[in-house]
C-alpha cells in the first residue's frame, strides 16, 4: 500500500540558529532564548495527543529537553549544540490546548550545564517539570 506524505514541502524554522526538522515537524514556535533563559510553545493537534486525548508524555519530554538545551546554548559563543546526558521529568496533570515550555539554565560550566524546564498551560497551570544535565558540543 502506498501513500502519500502528510506534509507539504516548507521553509525549515530557524530554533535559536538551529535546524530542527522533528521540531517542525511537530509544530514547534520558537519564542525566545536569550541569557540562559527559552520559551517555546506548541499548539497541540490531535496527531500529538495520546489514547486520553491530552499531550502525548513523549512530545513532553521533548519540549523540556529542547528547552533546557536552547536555555543552556544561548550562554554559549559559537555552540554547535547540547548533548543531553540526564534529565528527570515530573508529570503533575494532563497537558492540554497550546503549551508554553520554559527553559532555565541554572548553572553554566565549560562543558556541563545544568538546567530546568516547566510546561505551562492555556490558564499558566505547571503540567510537567524538568531538571536536566547537558554538554556543550563544540
Amino acid at each position: 500500500m502506498q501513500t502519500s506524505p502528510t506534509n507539504t514541502i516548507s521553509t525549515p524554522q530557524d530554533f535559536f540558529g538551529l535546524t530542527i526538522p522533528f521540531l517542525d515537524f511537530i509544530g514547534v514556535i520558537p519564542e525566545f532564548a536569550e541569557a540562559g533563559k527559552s520559551r517555546i510553545r506548541v499548539d497541540l493537534r490531535p496527531e500529538l495527543h495520546n489514547s486520553f486525548q491530552v499531550a502525548h508524555g513523549g512530545l513532553i519530554m521533548t519540549l523540556l529537553d529542547f528547552a533546557m538545551a536552547a536555555a543552556a546554548r544561548s550562554m554559549h559563543e559559537h555552540a554547535l549544540g547540547m548533548i543531553t546526558i540526564d534529565m528527570t521529568v515530573s508529570f503533575m496533570r494532563p497537558s492540554t490546548g497550546v503549551l508554553i515550555v520554559e527553559g532555565k539554565l541554572l548553572k553554566i560550566g565549560k562543558t556541563v550545564n545544568y538546567c530546568e524546564a516547566e510546561v505551562l498551560n492555556e490558564v499558566g497551570e505547571v503540567t510537567a517539570k524538568a531538571l536536566g544535565s547537558f554538554m556543550l558540543r563544540r
